[in-house]
């Protein structure tokens, strides 16, 4: 069984002429320790995926298992617990508290999360040692990125979801932040997925997952990843 199995899900909002489907019949696996990327056109679905995914949302009709879980039909305090628990979020405008220093912001998941790392310590690993006092507005758009991996981190999560973690920086920025994502991969043993419609950053990903009109048009594995460093777009 893989770390991830997505098996034929759905998901529908509205009803009657309004119904739409964002997912339709939606199938992928995803191999524990793997970056996976997933790339689509906007509506294609893959937030939709990564919502169900994360447990912030539930599929229609079809199951979803991660680590020989069903998260299917699990209950919202049972989601609550593996939202706390199991992953780690990283969105494309960082949500940070504006009025915590970046120390304290990653400290919140210390307090919500049994076994989290030290928060100085996660800072310490996205670089950002010498800005722990410093808050949100006086930091630049990348180094609140890193603050949000470095909150995602410190929950020692199995799962790091990535919702267009780029999208917000400058070329330059959003490398060392691809950089950064992929490194993390690598050391602590971390599945990452990050959704995309840049079809650049494919290269870097142990399994690319391609995404149109709600389904799997296409899902190749890749066994050598390129470093971010040598990605351009």
């Amino acid at each position: 069984m893989a770390y991830i199995e997505f098996n034929n899900v759905v998901k529908t909002y509205g009803a009657g002429e309004s119904q739409i489907n964002a997912l339709d019949g939606a199938n992928f696996v995803v191999e524990r320790g793997e970056l996976a990327v997933i790339l689509g056109a906007s509506g294609a679905g893959k937030t939709t995926a990564l919502n169900i995914l994360g447990g912030m949302d539930t599929a229609t009709s079809g199951t979803v298992m991660v680590d020989g879980r069903n998260i299917t039909h699990a209950t919202e305090r049972e989601l609550v617990e593996y939202r706390r628990t199991d992953v780690g979020f990283v969105f494309q405008f960082y949500n940070l508290v504006p009025n915590l220093t970046a120390l304290e912001n990653v400290e919140l998941a210390a307090q919500v999360c049994a076994g989290a790392l030290d928060a100085e310590e996660s800072l310490c690993k996205v670089g950002l040692a010498k800005r722990l006092g410093n808050f949100p507005a006086q930091l630049s758009g990348g180094e609140q990125q890193r603050v949000s991996i470095a909150r995602a981190i410190a929950k020692a999560p199995k799962l790091l979801l990535c919702d267009e973690p780029t999208g917000a920086l400058d070329y330059q920025t959003g490398k060392q932040i691809l950089q950064l994502l992929q490194d993390t991969c690598r050391r602590d043993g971390i599945t990452v997925i990050i959704i995309t419609h840049n079809s650049a950053l494919a290269p870097m990903a142990d399994r690319l997952i391609r995404f149109k009109s709600g389904r799997v048009t296409d899902m190749k594995l890749n066994p050598n990843p390129t470093p971010v460093e040598r990605i351009e777009w």
